[in-house]
């Protein structure tokens, strides 16, 4: 296995991070959880804060929850069966055929896909007679969406104030994981989205999360956001900018199987 290098963007902004990030829709996790056979250990690959992690508590009697960031470990959610651990995606402490479901919530772009994908192989439960108990799902959220004004305005932010600090990865979420390879027998997926009622300060916190945002201040040490905060502010509610509105994020999603013993077994140098 080739080395991997983990980009780290996210750990000196763990604590915001932690706070700051939308959460999943329940509905998700029912619609992966049901399609599992078992539910004795579920792996939250890339956990950061443990969202997904926290969520999966509570159909699975355990729960491994992995990040190659130490300081988003310390962050996470804490539940009595999750088992917090560092290690990267490609390099698990995890045993064969071990785990029932595989989740990747906003981190599959970051990895080695050749490498996870072979790990993630190994560790997904194999069934002695159909090889069909290991499910692997994967998904990410694109730009969010309030109003067509407050839209117009985030798209100055994200493509001609930031689009040059975005690092490559980022154009396999706006190409909503459709560009990258999944060997799995792929499963039809819903339509999922992220639903939440928030004033202009929650949504300011959560663009500082941005690895963007804080890499374009790292190095002009300005801060973007203030360039386009004035007009965010008129155009929320320049008298009330605590006032709740409802921001909108499209879920992209992939989900697989194993179904054939071959391809379960197989797994590519």
């Amino acid at each position: 296995m080739k080395p991997t290098t983990f980009k780290d963007l996210f750990s000196s902004s763990s604590k915001e991070y932690a706070s700051s990030r939308p959460n999943y829709p329940r509905s998700l996790f029912d619609f992966v959880v049901g399609l599992v056979h078992h539910r004795n250990r579920a792996w939250d690959c890339a956990t950061g804060n443990g969202q997904a992690a926290a969520f999966l508590s509570e159909y699975f009697e355990q729960v491994i929850a992995s990040d190659a960031s130490k300081k988003q470990i310390e962050n996470a959610q804490p539940r009595n069966n999750i088992r917090y651990e560092v290690f990267p995606a490609e390099r698990t402490n995890l045993t064969d055929s071990s785990v029932d479901l595989i989740t990747v919530a906003q981190a599959l772009h970051w990895f080695d896909l050749d490498s996870f994908y072979k790990e993630a192989k190994r560790v997904l439960r194999k069934d002695d007679n159909d090889c069909d108990g290991g499910v692997m799902a994967a998904w990410a959220y694109g730009l969010h969406s309030v109003s067509t004004e407050i839209d117009k305005i985030m798209r100055l932010l994200y493509e001609d104030i930031l689009g040059s600090y975005w690092p490559k990865e980022r154009k396999i979420v706006e190409n909503k994981y459709r560009g990258i390879p999944f060997p799995f027998q792929e499963i039809d997926t819903p339509v999922f989205q992220i639903d939440l009622d928030w004033s202009l300060p929650e949504l300011i916190g959560y663009l500082y999360t941005w690895s963007s945002v804080q890499k374009f201040i790292q190095k002009n040490n300005s801060d973007p956001v203030k360039q386009v905060y004035d007009d965010l502010a008129a155009a929320w509610d320049d008298k009330n900018t605590w006032h709740k509105r409802g921001v909108v994020w499209p879920i992209y999603m992939r989900v697989g199987r194993c179904q054939d013993k071959e391809i379960c077994n197989r797994t590519d140098d």
